[in-house]
């Protein structure tokens, strides 16, 4: 009998580990940071992240406004959430929509409506044509201004969306990366013109990672904002964008640093505000993610998409404009937004026939636009979960409790508000029972069940979709 030799090692240290045992290690080792930090300073986790991301001394936070920082999944009602929270508090609301900055963009971007936006300000909706691309700087920009203007009237500045890279940019910072001059700007877009017009993406690509971005290779297909935008750095810089140290990277650098450096016997300065990583950031922020147990919420997306296509002058519209002004799918940040991207596709494939959609066809289609939305929800979840500066509350729990918590978080001074367990959501999910349901998820649609139902849809694109274009 062939006897295997197996080391004692440390549970802390990993070292000497099999892969998967060093990761079990070191999640422990993070975990029981966390545990006994919130012993020894009898802290909740809404207080330690106020503890990670406020200033570093009373006088200081005095100096801080508070910013309210609502995300969460698709279809979680994190714009609902937002609008009563700002009529509590006197708010406005920023838009951290990546789609609902484009016009005529209404019901594929759940965009509030007229009457909440004259009820309350909204920024950053309806700001752009849908031609025109938009990014995370470009939001950066947007949402900062709009910030200090918003509390120089007194009121307090709500960002809700769930675009991550939106927000994490806001929070944190964006790179400082050099802006491009004009001419460099207009030297790119000669140079890429051609290509995009021809739809030579690879060709493109390829040119961008001669030039000296070999992550070129790996952006969205028909991003052609970001090939252009890397292409510019490259030119005013020499470096590509990598190159360029990342606000957000550095915080978590530091952070990790210190939980590294954390012993069981508690010597940690985890709770030395003079070694805050984020002691820097410009404002106070609460930051709620706000979600759903999964099954529940994917029923809500199901549902959600089925009632964006009842009424064919309200998604399927939008996406036949968004053809008939000269776009194409997955051709720019408007056309690769979910439910408009699969809209076009649908339409297109209508048009190519005269203007005739089987049933089959239209629940194929309605069948995509579901598996897309709901598959995005679960990036979002993905994403938020590395992000420690949210706390989870659960969309399911009574609305009005859900609100009080959060115009009570606003107003507390402590650093100490614990989130009732009541109201708290788990970042993962529950157990056996819900890894099951999720495993053996089917759609259950409730508008859309047989033909008679998408009778009216076919109806409205045997009227509309009979020629390829009519721009």
């Amino acid at each position: 009998m062939i006897q295997r030799r197996i080391d004692v090692v440390p549970l802390m240290s990993g070292v000497g580990l099999p892969a998967w045992r060093t990761r079990f290690a070191l999640k422990m080792k993070r975990n029981l940071v966390l545990h006994y930090s919130l012993k020894q300073s009898s802290m909740s986790s809404f207080s330690l992240r106020n503890n990670l991301t406020t200033s570093c001394s009373a006088a200081d936070q005095n100096k801080k406004s508070k910013v309210i920082v609502i995300s969460g999944p698709t279809g979680a009602g994190k714009s609902r959430l937002a609008l009563e929270i700002a009529k509590r508090l006197d708010g406005e609301i920023i838009s951290a929509d990546s789609v609902q900055v484009y016009r005529g963009l209404d019901i594929g971007s759940a965009k509030p409506s007229v009457t909440d936006r004259r009820e309350v300000p909204h920024h950053l909706i309806d700001i752009l044509h849908p031609s025109e691309d938009y990014s995370a700087g470009k939001f950066f920009e947007d949402a900062r201004k709009a910030t200090p203007d918003i509390l120089g009237k007194g009121r307090v500045p709500i960002v809700a969306g769930g675009t991550g890279l939106y927000l994490r940019w806001y929070i944190y910072g964006k790179p400082a990366v050099p802006k491009a001059s004009m001419g460099i700007t207009s030297e790119v877009c000669s140079e890429l013109m051609d290509l995009q017009r021809n739809g030579q993406w690879d060709a493109a690509v390829d040119l961008v990672v001669k030039a000296g971005d070999p992550k070129a290779r790996f952006f969205p297909e028909n991003n052609w904002y970001r090939l252009r935008r890397s292409l510019e750095i490259i030119r005013s810089s020499g470096s590509p964008p990598s190159a360029f140290s990342v606000p957000y990277d550095s915080f978590r650098e530091q952070l990790d640093s210190r939980l590294s450096g954390f012993s069981v016997n508690g010597s940690s300065d985890l709770n030395n505000p003079q070694e805050n990583p984020a002691k820097d950031l410009d404002y106070e922020f609460i930051c709620l993610f706000l979600s759903s147990p999964r099954v529940a919420l994917y029923r809500s997306i199901d549902l959600r998409c089925e009632e964006m296509l009842m009424d064919p002058e309200g998604l399927l519209s939008e996406a036949s404009w968004l053809l008939d002004i000269g776009l194409h799918p997955n051709m720019n940040s408007a056309t690769r937004a979910i439910g408009y991207r699969q809209a076009m596709e649908y339409l297109l494939s209508c048009r190519e026939q005269g203007g005739k959609s089987s049933p089959e066809e239209f629940y194929a289609f309605l069948y995509e636009f579901q598996k897309a939305s709901r598959n995005f929800a679960k990036r979002q979840m993905t994403w938020f979960r590395n992000e420690l500066i949210y706390d989870w509350l659960d969309a399911s729990r009574p609305f009005e409790k859900v609100i009080d918590f959060i115009c009570n978080a606003y107003h507390d001074q402590s650093g100490e508000l614990v989130v009732p367990e009541s109201l708290k959501m788990k970042k993962d999910n529950n157990g056996h029972q819900e890894t099951y349901e999720l495993k053996s998820y089917r759609t259950n649609n409730k508008l859309f069940i047989g033909d008679h139902d998408c009778h009216h849809v076919l109806n409205w694109i045997g009227r509309t979709q009979t020629v390829i274009s009519r721009a």
